[in-house]
């Protein structure tokens, strides 16, 4: 009987149990499967300075779209009050244009009522074009004197309110690409703030203290940065004091009042960064000072936020110094001299761009309006590196 038992199978029972080496590639395939799916999401990732980097970009690019947003609200802004004055003026011309058609009007009338023919002056009040008739002499020859300056106050009138209209035409075309230019660097800067503060979003708590760290090891190489130039400026001031003290020896001689003269020389050139410009520069450190702590906005020039070159406008004015609204123009708004060379109330411009600004107080610091989510804050003009700075500009 047991010889003629049908051997069992070796492939796969019907019941779904496999066989070992099946089970154990079957295992092997989940396990590598698994992997892949969990490795990809991390593997696409961007690392933490990936993301600090573009969150960067994204900030100063924002910055430089707000300046631009700056420019453009400006602009709109005064081509509308232009607008507005041509329209007044149009309207004040056309009036006139109206009164001296009712004067030529009145010599129709006149004309008429005495049965005096002269048609053409007549024609004249219908016609589009006042001046084809006014060049024939036939016609001048049988006018009045009175009616002459009529006609020639007519065509005058006739002429300056179709200048205008055309200069109001083009003023409103030139306004319409304004606030066109205003709504594109609008929505610059709100796509570019969204996209950081997603990118933000999604980092970990870990990766968030990790990110700190990193912002505190720039500021510690900023503050040494800015210690470094602290003496280096202390140096100067120090020789130029000599340099004073000796001069003013000389040429005193060795008296008692020149000695008394040579002190106060060199009280008068410790003072930073001397005369009236030096009580300027003071005013706007003051008020700039005074607004620390408060947040940044972009196009906001006071008196509760800011954006950068609104906080250095509103403190030179304070000092009674008109600056211009941006950036672009602030940096051509004085006397540009060297880092080294900073005193303080100087303006500070960052990136090639030049879409950042700060006011320097001395000693390698300045205060400034840093970003979205920050405050008007106290910093080193080397927050963001020595190669970012773009140059330095004494206010005239």
């Amino acid at each position: 009987m047991a010889s003629h038992r049908k051997s069992r199978p070796t492939g796969p029972r019907v019941a779904g149990i496999r066989t070992p080496a099946l089970a154990t590639a079957a295992l092997t395939s989940v396990a590598l499967l698994s992997q892949t799916a969990n490795a990809t999401p991390s593997d696409d990732r961007p690392t933490l300075e990936e993301v600090e980097k573009k969150v960067d970009d994204l900030y100063r690019q924002a910055g430089s779209a707000t300046e631009k947003y700056n420019a453009a609200k400006e602009k709109t802004s005064k081509q509308r009050k232009k607008v507005d004055t041509l329209l007044d003026d149009v309207a004040q011309r056309t009036q006139k244009l109206n009164d001296a058609r009712e004067e030529l009007g009145s010599f129709a009338s006149a004309q008429y009522r005495t049965g005096a023919s002269v048609p053409e002056t007549a024609t004249l009040l219908l016609a589009d074009s006042p001046q084809d008739y006014f060049d024939q002499n036939q016609l001048m020859n049988r006018l009045t004197g009175r009616q002459k300056t009529a006609v020639d106050d007519y065509v005058t009138q006739q002429s300056e309110t179709m200048k205008k209209r055309r200069e109001a035409t083009e003023s409103l075309q030139t306004l319409t690409d304004s606030q066109t230019d205003l709504k594109t660097a609008k929505s610059t800067v709100q796509k570019k703030l969204a996209t950081a503060r997603e990118l933000l979003s999604e980092l970990t708590a870990e990766e968030k203290a990790r990110l700190a760290a990193i912002e505190k090891k720039k500021q510690q190489e900023a503050a040494r940065k800015a210690a470094e130039l602290a003496k280096q400026q202390a140096a100067q001031e120090e020789a130029e004091r000599k340099r004073r003290e000796e001069a003013a020896e000389q040429e005193s001689g060795s008296g008692s009042s020149g000695s008394s003269g040579g002190t106060g020389s060199s009280e008068s050139g410790s003072s930073t960064p001397g005369t009236s410009n030096g009580t300027k520069a003071e005013k706007a450190i003051a008020f700039a000072r005074a607004q620390i702590g408060k947040p940044y906005v972009w196009g906001a020039t006071g008196p509760g936020s800011y954006d950068c070159s609104g906080l250095t406008q509103a403190a030179w004015k304070a000092a009674d110094v008109s600056l211009p609204r941006v950036t672009y123009d602030q940096v051509n708004a004085g006397t540009t001299v060297s880092v080294s060379q900073a005193q303080p109330g100087d303006l500070v411009f960052f990136y090639d761009d030049i879409s950042h600004v700060g006011l320097y107080i001395g000693d390698g610091m300045m205060i400034h309006a840093p970003k979205p989510g920050a405050y008007v804050r106290e910093e080193s003009i080397f927050y963001d590196g020595e190669s970012s700075i773009h140059s330095v500009v004494r206010p005239a």
